[in-house]
């Protein structure tokens, strides 16, 4: 593998452009307890839903943000959309469909598979469900990973 130079101000501007664009899990657990104002949205199927999901998102797959989103979003709330994980680009298709609507979207990286491992809450239709955190994705012993 060649390491090619790279300008620092194209370094600059491409990360700062994925920031711009994404979120993670950690990120999305903290402004939910801090109470930031955003809307969560869970863009799987009604399968996955059921099967469990971010406690507190809304679900709305993506097939139907172009038909529900005006009625069930105001459009000054920002919108955080997530899918199955990092193998799956559901959660940018459901990004891009909010982003033509002109609402101000990220994308949560990960999807609902970090997040679970994470160990941040989830629910299913019959309740909470309690999992451990991965220690492949987070630090048993800490609150963050300090990244």
């Amino acid at each position: 593998m060649t390491i090619a130079t790279v300008r620092s101000d194209l370094l600059v501007a491409h990360f700062a452009g994925k920031l711009a664009f994404e979120t993670d899990a950690s990120d999305v657990h903290a402004d939910q307890e801090e109470g930031v104002r955003f809307v969560l949205v869970d863009s799987r199927g009604a399968s996955a839903w059921a099967q469990g999901r971010v406690v507190g998102a809304v679900h709305m797959p993506t097939a139907q943000i172009a038909a529900r989103a005006a009625e069930e979003i105001r459009h000054e709330v920002p919108v955080v959309t997530y899918c199955w994980g990092p193998g799956c680009n559901g959660s940018t298709r459901a990004a891009l469909e909010f982003a033509k609507l002109g609402y101000q979207v990220k994308e949560m990286i990960g999807g609902f598979e970090y997040w679970a491992r994470e160990g941040y809450p989830v629910e299913n239709d019959h309740g909470p469900v309690v999992r451990a955190k991965d220690p492949l994705t987070a630090p048993v012993d800490a609150i963050t990973c300090d990244c």
